[in-house]
C-alpha cells in the first residue's frame, strides 16, 4: 500500500468506558464467497490474513447457493483453526431446537480444536420474498424470533455445565424484534445501519434490554455490520466529496470506496461511540479483506484506534468477556 500522510485521531485508550470515544475498538471479517473448486485452503490464507491483521474473529456463512448443509461452515472451520492461533473462528448455523443438541456439541468440539477461540452465529431464516427489491426490507413474522429464541436458550443452555469459557454466542439485531433475543443470548449483537445515529439507538436499546434480562449491560458488545468493496479510488480525496454507506440490494449497508476512506468512517463512528467495532463482509474476499487488513487496519493501528495484537489466547479474551454471560431465564425463549 503506498504511503499515505495519516490525519490527526483521538488517542486509543482501552481503559475508556464502553460507548465513549476512546474504548477498545473491534474488527471481524467474513471469509465467505470462495469461487469454484476452492476449498478449506483457501480459508485457511483468508483467516491468517485476518489473524495478521489483528482482527478478532472472522465468519463463515454457508447456504444452498454454496451446495452446503446446516453445519458444512462449522466443518470447514475446524480445518482451519488448527492453523491459526490467536483470531477466533465463527461459523454461522441454520438449526432449530431439535438440532441443538448437535449444534452444542460441534461448536464445543470447535471451541477445543481452537483452544478457546470459537463462536457460532445462529442463522436466522429470511423474510418472507427473500431481499428486498426496493424500499425497506421486510422483516421476519414473530414466530420466526420465538424458534430462534428457543434454540439459543438450548444451545447455550447446555454450554455452562462445560466451561467457564463457553463460545461466544452472535447474534444479528438489526431488526427491532431480534433485539430481546439478542441481549439475552448474544456475547455480540451485530447491526446493519447506514447511519452511526441509528447503530447508537440500537446500542443503547440492546444495553436497556440486557440489563432488564438481569445482565451486565457492557458484557454485550455491538458491532456495525457491512459489505465492504475497496475495488475502487479514494472518495475522500475528491473535493466536497462525502464518505457514506449505501444501500445494498440483499438488505445491509455498503460501503464503497477506498481503505483510507474505510478507516475515516471507522474512525467517525468510533469518536461519535456509536458501537463497539465493525464485522466487515467483503464484496470480493481475496481483494477487499487483502486491502482492510493492509489498508484500513494498518491504518487504525497507526493512529492508535486499533490494537496490533491479540490481547489474549482465547477469542474472549480478545472481546474482553472472560466469563460467558447468562441470562436472567434460561431456557427461555423470545416473548410472543
Amino acid at each position: 500500500m503506498p504511503a499515505h500522510s495519516y490525519p490527526s485521531a483521538p488517542v486509543f485508550n482501552p481503559s475508556s468506558p464502553p460507548g465513549r470515544p476512546g474504548r477498545t475498538l473491534h474488527l471481524a471479517a467474513a471469509i465467505g464467497g470462495a469461487p469454484a473448486g476452492h476449498g478449506t485452503a483457501y480459508y485457511r490464507d483468508l483467516a491468517r490474513l485476518a489473524e495478521g491483521g489483528g482482527l478478532d474473529f472472522v465468519t463463515l456463512e454457508l447456504g444452498p447457493a454454496d451446495g452446503a448443509g446446516p453445519l458444512d461452515a462449522l466443518a470447514l472451520l475446524a480445518g482451519v483453526a488448527p492453523a491459526t492461533g490467536r483470531i477466533g473462528v465463527v461459523p454461522a448455523v441454520s438449526a432449530g431446537r431439535a438440532e441443538s443438541f448437535d449444534v452444542a456439541v460441534a461448536v464445543a468440539t470447535l471451541d477445543w480444536v481452537s483452544r478457546g477461540r470459537a463462536g457460532w452465529r445462529l442463522a436466522v431464516p429470511g423474510p418472507p420474498g427473500g431481499p428486498r427489491r426496493r424500499g425497506r426490507q421486510p422483516e421476519r413474522p414473530p414466530a420466526v424470533w420465538r424458534a430462534a429464541g428457543d434454540t439459543a436458550a438450548a444451545v447455550t443452555g447446555m454450554w455452562r455445565g462445560l466451561s467457564p469459557t463457553a463460545p461466544v454466542t452472535v447474534l444479528d439485531a438489526t431488526e427491532p424484534a431480534a433485539r430481546e433475543l439478542a441481549a439475552r443470548y448474544a456475547d455480540v449483537a451485530v447491526v446493519r445501519m447506514a447511519r452511526p445515529e441509528r447503530a447508537g439507538l440500537a446500542r443503547a436499546e440492546l444495553h436497556g434490554l440486557a440489563a432488564e434480562a438481569g445482565r451486565d449491560p457492557d458484557r454485550l458488545l455491538v458491532l456495525a455490520e457491512m459489505s465492504v468493496d475497496l475495488g475502487g479510488g479514494e472518495i475522500g480525496a475528491e473535493p466536497g466529496a462525502e464518505i457514506a454507506l449505501l444501500a445494498d440490494p440483499a438488505g445491509g449497508v455498503l460501503f464503497r470506496g477506498g481503505p483510507v476512506d474505510l478507516a475515516e468512517l471507522i474512525a467517525d463512528w468510533q469518536r461519535q461511540g456509536a458501537v463497539d467495532g465493525f464485522h466487515v463482509r467483503p464484496v470480493r474476499p481475496a481483494r477487499d479483506l487483502e486491502r482492510f487488513v493492509n489498508g484500513t487496519a494498518a491504518l487504525l493501528q497507526h493512529r492508535g484506534l486499533f490494537r496490533s495484537f491479540h490481547p489474549g489466547a482465547t477469542l474472549r479474551e480478545h472481546l474482553g468477556l472472560h466469563r460467558p454471560a447468562r441470562p436472567a431465564a434460561a431456557g427461555r425463549g423470545v416473548p410472543s
